[in-house]
């Protein structure tokens, strides 16, 4: 029987992100105090520019630096150092900005209605504040395994799943929880069959089939879960969500060439930890967090800016860790192998192949994503993909879709009327 018993509440962890936090220091450190470095070595005078005894002596080569360094060298390079220690600065109040900041995710998690192992199922239309009819249609919200599912519930007018609720539907969202030791032996195929229960209990409640909806590596997993439970599908939405993983090589190059040594590392551990995960997503842009720190610091602390800064910061660095079965399938048979892209993942002992997936699809593309390839989320609307599927292009990115300020009306509202329409049978 589940048990529903609200828990005492408990203080605040202390912030530990942003994550991992020496990583982003090093390529700041490392960035500018290179340019120092540079400065030093093309100056004459430097050691490292004279020739050894014996050689011949450097042909004139003009100076690569500015005309200011030219003309006094000295006074540059001290304006230089002000420079980098300036930035140094920046970069450590903002860090300590957000570290400090009051703002806390204030919505109370909806209340669980099904659980098995850490993985719980939360019924939005129960949560404080959220009135749906009983009748409303359920539909099945699966996030990834990587983040948790708060970014779909982030806060006041920033929450995709109590927007849905509003449009009289009854969002059940999966929350993976900390992976324990249920999930140890878990791999990919298992997170969908363990989907599949909770989708049984859904349409058990409800009397016939419900939409499914998945995000980033959710909507991989929802595509699994319309192949092994095709009677309990009505409409399957797929926001994000990465299919043909060699579409875009460049976008997964460096996963391939490491995976097997991270694979590896999971296998020891018994899991991926979440700062291994962080440095992978940290090599897609190494200054994206530092840019964007450097920017924080520079805003106003009681702004509604600063405060949606600080929440989404928050998500990103409460990530979970990938239980090992798991993260060897995404390193090794998804980048690696890409078995989804090419019709060798199986699910249930047979092959999920998106063109046998007979029902309704919205699949949804955000053009601007720098973590999961836009032409490998396309290929569940191409040839090969969900034969009865809509494509939906969005100016957007991978988080910027859900939470940013362009979220409810670019992509909320069309996957809502769309929702609406497969309801209506329109």
């Amino acid at each position: 029987m589940l048990d529903t018993a609200m828990p005492p509440p408990t203080p605040a962890a202390p912030r530990q992100g942003p994550r991992p936090l020496p990583l982003h220091l090093l390529t700041a450190l490392q960035s500018w105090g290179s340019c120092e470095l540079a400065l030093s070595s093309s100056n004459g005078a430097s050691p490292s520019s004279k020739p050894a005894a014996g050689a011949e002596p450097p042909s004139p080569r003009r100076p690569n630096y500015p005309s200011e360094a030219a003309a006094d060298p000295a006074a540059f390079r001290a304006a230089l150092r002000r420079e980098i220690l300036r930035r140094l600065d920046q970069l450590a109040a903002g860090v300590l900005a957000y570290r400090h900041h009051p703002a806390r995710r204030s919505l109370d998690d909806p209340p669980p209605v099904w659980r098995e192992g850490a993985t719980c199922l939360r019924d939005v239309g129960a949560a404080e504040g959220v009135s749906v009819a009983p009748d409303a249609l359920p539909v099945l919200v699966v996030p990834s395994l990587v983040n948790r599912w708060h970014v779909l519930d982030l806060a006041p007018g920033r929450s995709f799943v109590r927007a849905l609720a509003a449009e009289g539907f009854r969002p059940l969202i999966v929350d993976w929880g900390t992976p324990g030791p249920d999930e140890r032996e878990m791999d990919t195929a298992g997170c969908v069959e363990r989907l599949g229960r909770a989708l049984d209990h859904v349409v058990a409640g409800y009397g016939r089939p419900v939409p499914v909806l998945g995000y980033c590596m959710g909507g991989t997993l929802v595509v699994g879960l319309a192949a092994i439970r095709p009677q309990s599908v009505s409409a399957l939405v797929a926001l994000a969500a990465p299919w043909d993983f060699h579409a875009d090589r460049a976008g997964q190059g460096m996963l391939v060439t490491i995976g097997p040594a991270l694979a590896e590392l999971a296998r020891a551990a018994g899991e991926l930890p979440v700062d291994i995960i962080q440095t992978l997503f940290y090599s897609l842009d190494p200054w994206l967090v530092v840019n964007k720190f450097l920017r924080f610091a520079a805003m106003d602390m009681a702004s509604d800016a600063a405060r949606d800064f600080v929440l989404l910061e928050d998500w990103l660095n409460d990530g979970a860790p990938l239980p090992a079965l798991v993260a060897r399938d995404c390193l090794l048979g998804w980048y690696g192998e890409n078995l989804p892209g090419s019709g060798r993942w199986r699910v249930g002992g047979k092959p999920v192949r998106p063109r046998d997936i007979a029902v309704p699809a919205l699949v949804v593309i955000p053009s601007s994503d720098r973590i999961v390839p836009p032409l490998s989320a396309a290929a569940l609307a191409g040839p090969d993909g969900l034969p009865q599927a809509t494509r939906l292009d969005l100016p957007l990115g991978h988080i910027g879709m859900m939470v940013g300020s362009g979220a409810a009306r670019r992509c909320w509202r069309p996957v809502f009327d769309w929702l609406r329409r497969q309801r209506d049978g329109l």
